[in-house]
């Protein structure tokens, strides 16, 4: 009697446990139907696609005592919804997961062409011979969103020189549900070259998936010498009837471009040894800018001077000149021949421009008169001393 009793007891007991272990499982981190240390899950339950996409569900399913086999089930599908599990990069039907880990697997949804927009609600349940666990999912249906295109340009005006490359970074979005093929057009004003770039690459168009982003990076440099102004870029993006365009601007402040040059366009002159000599240059402003504070700079041969008048010019517009004297001295050591004095002029804003004048030094007249002097002296005292001598 004491034993039929024990074995009741038993089985009461089990039954009880088999019941509350579902509601013992049932945490806030648990879906409803979990069994005794079995958690099942999906990482995103509840997903929003558009007509004709596949659905995928990431599943993770643990058990925290002993290893147990589970066979897999969708239920409640709507009608013509494909279900296929994967784990392992294969299809499976059951999965084995062992104590304290994580066994990952995939649910694949294949909708059928005729679709309708809603929302549906399904279960996948994970069974064996000790109970089963169930997940809900959900899958939320809209229309397929038409091709659309959005242009977005960080810093739309830049500011340079003639010789500036203008970089502009545009950021490209289809916030349509389709891939498209993106051509990148542009509209330069005359003088200017356009060209985008992927990655440092080249490129005419570029393919966006569906609401995907990129990056394209616009760059234009003038090939001419242009004016100082505002130049306008107008770029197009455009993929099937999908478009979307902005206006860059090119602002060219200029630039002074410093030429020096002779009174006659020569850059060559004659000095004396020791004395100073003065001669004029011209500093033309051939750039697109004025040139302001200019200075003026020389560098001669060793004991040489070289002064300016004037020593700084306030500002040369561009296209105009300004006319600089030059007094230069050659040392008192100086011998004759041709010296080069390297003359320079620097705005303030800009490089600096450099030019050589040959200097051809002569020496003093005074020198060679006295010189031919000392020489009819030499000549006269060496006749008189023949004379003499001679006759004796």
């Amino acid at each position: 009697m004491r034993k039929v009793l024990s074995v009741s007891l038993l089985t009461v007991l089990a039954l009880v446990t088999w019941g509350i272990g579902p509601a013992l499982a049932q945490g806030p981190d648990q879906p409803e139907g979990n069994g005794p240390g079995v958690a099942f899950y999906a990482k995103y339950p509840s997903q929003e696609v558009a007509i004709g996409e596949t659905v995928t569900f990431d599943l993770t399913l643990r058990v925290e005592e002993t290893a147990q086999e589970f066979r897999l089930e969708a239920r409640d599908l709507p009608e013509g919804w494909t279900p296929t599990f994967r784990g392992g990069g294969k299809v499976i039907r059951a999965v084995h997961v062992e104590p304290g880990r994580d066994t990952t697997l995939d649910l694949r949804l294949d909708l059928p062409d005729d679709v309708q927009p809603g929302t549906y609600a399904f279960s996948v349940v994970a069974r064996n011979e000790q109970g089963e666990v169930a997940v809900p999912l959900e899958v939320i249906i809209k229309e397929k969103l038409p091709p659309r295109l959005t242009l977005e340009v960080e810093l739309p005006m830049l500011r340079g020189t003639p010789n500036t490359t203008f970089r502009y970074n545009m950021t490209l979005k289809n916030e349509g549900d389709e891939e498209i093929s993106v051509n990148l057009i542009a509209n330069p004003p005359a003088g200017f070259q356009v060209s985008f770039k992927l990655m440092g690459q080249d490129v005419t168009s570029v393919p966006l998936g569906a609401n995907e982003t990129k990056r394209v990076n616009v760059e234009a440099r003038a090939y001419t010498e242009l004016p100082a102004g505002q130049y306008p870029i107008d770029v197009l993006v455009q993929g099937g009837e999908a478009q979307a365009s902005a206006t860059l601007i090119a602002e060219i402040t200029g630039q002074p471009d410093l030429r020096i040059t002779g009174i006659d366009g020569r850059l060559s002159g004659q000095a004396y040894a020791g004395r100073e000599t003065s001669f004029d240059i011209i500093v033309r402003n051939e750039g697109t800018a004025p040139a302001r504070g200019v200075e003026l700079s020389a560098t001669p041969p060793s004991d040489w001077e070289v002064e300016f008048d004037p020593q700084q010019i306030a500002e040369i517009p561009a296209g105009e000149e300004a006319q600089v004297t030059v007094r230069l001295q050659p040392s008192e050591q100086a011998v004759a021949g041709d010296y080069i004095v390297t003359l320079r002029a620097r705005p303030e804003d800009g490089s600096s421009e450099s030019a050589e004048f040959r200097i051809t030094v002569r020496t003093s007249t005074l020198w060679g008169v006295v010189g031919i002097v000392l020489i009819a002296i030499a000549v006269f005292v060496v006749a008189l001393a023949v004379t003499r001598f001679g006759r004796r």
